[in-house]
């Protein structure tokens, strides 16, 4: 069975506006979103899963944090006709209502057992189980989480996630920052991140955002790709038959059975974004950091060089030796994925600026470093490092998609 890498969701964000790299993950402060204002959200989220009658769905959240949502979900599920058999924490086992007494009395005796065995044990419980809905908190080393994608690995038929985690948010300046820390009432727009997030879900076109990811495909799949930035990237690369994800907010189980990689069941909301792992032997070129931050220490003017797919040589005004720390681990020195946001709803604020969502907004670049085989790429590891551009330009086969940041295509 393949193991996915664990990240440590270290971002560094690269343009004008830099984003810094944290090692820890998002910390969520406990507000408490009243019930009325999530309810639109998680009905569209369950309407978009199109449950079969009677099919089973679990989530994995944190009873201290936003403990309104599992109810929610579960009220949802019912509604639409599949059956919420519970609710689990990432590290204490089962909590809330109890929905299905016997899949909370396995979830206890899988908790319970030792840290060599437990994933193992959520494993075969959530085998027929085949939604998952990933709540604020929780994260990918956790056992359940873990365990639901292991099956993803797996290829179970209908087998499919949601991600509807909300990890953090991340300034200009340095560091990730919670989601919604405004705790009681329903956020105003002051709150920007927790509103403008719940309105890329309900104001999002999907049909307009398929097309623009069809148009992307297209163009791809005969040509080259050529990303630059004002700092001096210069990067080409082919994607071939390799898979594309597509962020569309298709989370069907017909979506998931078709999948061709792990994250095309692992739906993200928002939606917007595509992701590739180009053919490693046709990456040439150079990526520029203008700052980011590399085993917790500042490096400026980062400069790698690439061939066939893999890092040859890299230089830095200082602190290289910080870089080289990160890079010794398995497949670090290997080109990732390339990514591109095409949701207008999540793209960087003029005023203000911030990444919102994973660069899943419009404009927004990725160039990941590690192990891409969970995408459909070569690279195994124990290392993936996100890497953004918020001013990239990107053309295919020359024509212009991206230009300083602004997707321009369309």
């Amino acid at each position: 069975m393949n193991k996915r890498p664990i990240r440590s969701f270290c971002i560094a964000a690269c343009a004008t506006l830099t984003l810094g790299c944290s090692s820890d993950e998002a910390q969520f402060d406990p507000a408490v979103f009243s019930a009325e204002w999530w309810s639109p959200m998680v009905t569209q989220i369950v309407e978009r899963l199109e449950l079969m009658p009677g099919e089973r769905v679990f989530a994995v959240g944190n009873p201290e944090l936003h403990a309104e949502l599992p109810e929610l979900f579960a009220a949802a599920v019912e509604a639409a006709g599949g059956t919420y058999v519970g609710t689990l924490s990432g590290t204490e086992g089962p909590y809330g209502s109890v929905r299905d007494a016997t899949f909370t009395e396995r979830a206890r005796r899988a908790t319970q057992a030792a840290s060599s065995s437990n994933r193992a044990e959520y494993r075969e419980l959530l085998r027929d189980v085949p939604v998952g809905i990933m709540l604020p908190g929780p994260t990918p080393a956790d056992p359940p989480y873990a365990a639901m994608q292991d099956l993803l690995w797996e290829q179970l038929g209908q087998h499919r996630t949601v991600h509807f985690h909300w990890a953090g948010a991340y300034t200009v300046e340095d560091l990730s920052y919670p989601i919604g820390s405004t705790a009681g009432a329903v956020p105003t727009d002051g709150d920007r991140e927790a509103s403008l997030y719940r309105r890329a879900i309900l104001e999002e076109n999907l049909s307009d955002l398929r097309s623009r990811h069809d148009a992307f495909e297209s163009a791809a799949r005969v040509g080259e790709i050529h990303v630059t930035t004002p700092a001096g990237t210069d990067i080409r690369f082919r994607i071939g038959e390799r898979p594309i994800n597509r962020q569309d907010g298709n989370v069907s189980g017909a979506r998931a059975a078709a999948g061709a990689i792990l994250i095309d069941r692992e739906i993200e909301f928002p939606a917007g974004g595509v992701r590739v792992a180009p053919i490693e032997a046709s990456v040439h070129g150079i990526v520029v950091f203008p700052r980011s931050t590399w085993n917790g220490e500042r490096v400026d003017d980062l400069r790698f060089v690439f061939e066939a797919g893999s890092i040859v040589s890299l230089t830095a005004a200082a602190n290289l030796e910080s870089v080289e720390v990160e890079l010794a681990a398995d497949g670090a020195r290997a080109f990732r994925e390339f990514g591109l946001g095409f949701n207008p709803l999540l793209a960087v604020p003029a005023e203000n600026p911030w990444l919102p969502y994973f660069g899943y907004g419009a404009g927004v670049v990725r160039l990941s470093l590690g192990d891409n085989s969970e995408i459909g790429g070569s690279v195994e590891g124990d290392y993936v490092r996100w890497n953004f551009f918020l001013d990239a330009s990107v053309s295919i086969n020359n024509e212009t998609w991206v230009e300083d940041g602004q997707l321009v295509r369309f």
